[in-house]
């Protein structure tokens, strides 16, 4: 059985996306060994990440439309509080972070339920959409998808936007700068395959609009 390796996320509004390019710009320009924001890499908020046979992807955007059709008249609007930083060595990954709603975790809940009858365990690095530089998909990566239920799920649930790659030193001094919360609005909920890093690669359906 093959596996892909998902990511069904909200696309956020335009203001938001445009404040996640900028802070992009500034990573690359410290890191420049990291991902642009491009047609590759996409600004976006995970919902739910999960291995599903490859040949179930079409099942499993039906039954997510069906659970964002059926939410009823939905609060789509949070607001982002700061930012948070994950370092592993000398390089690590800055993130926005956004507070949870209600209506975003019954959401997560739905989409959960619908798609646990697809799900498979113990997925590999060749499930993932593949480096552009060729480089091997790292374990993290993989381990996240592979326990992204449960940990980070639920009362667990973390909604962020990935902004890219940097020094620690870089990454620290960013994190320090103010930060002024700001509203940001789910547009779209899609479904694309995983990258390294987390990063949502390769789009495979519009779901629905928010």
């Amino acid at each position: 059985m093959t596996l892909i390796a998902i990511n069904i996320l909200f696309e956020p509004d335009p203001a938001t996306m445009e404040r996640a390019k900028a802070i992009n710009s500034r990573l690359l320009a410290n890191y420049p060994e990291g991902f642009p924001f491009d047609r590759h890499h996409t600004p976006h908020i995970t919902i739910l990440q999960r291995f599903v046979p490859r040949d179930a992807v079409e099942a499993v955007g039906r039954v997510v439309r069906e659970v964002v059709a059926a939410a009823p008249t939905p609060n789509w609007e949070s607001v982002a509080t700061g930012y948070e930083v994950l370092v592993h060595g000398d390089v690590g990954v800055i993130g926005i972070v956004i507070q949870p709603t209600e209506d975003w975790l019954r959401l997560q809940t739905g989409i959960i339920e619908a798609v646990a009858p697809f799900a498979a365990e113990r997925g590999t690095a060749e499930a993932f959409a593949s480096r552009l530089d060729g480089g091997p998909i790292s374990q993290l990566t993989v381990n996240y998808v592979n326990t992204f239920v449960g940990p980070c799920t639920g009362a667990n649930y973390n909604p962020h936007i990935t902004l890219g790659l940097g020094t620690r030193e870089f990454l620290e001094a960013l994190k320090s700068e103010p930060f002024e919360p700001f509203p940001v609005r789910a547009q779209t909920v899609s479904l694309y395959q995983v990258g390294d890093y987390g990063v949502a690669q390769t789009k495979l359906h519009d779901l629905h609009p928010c």
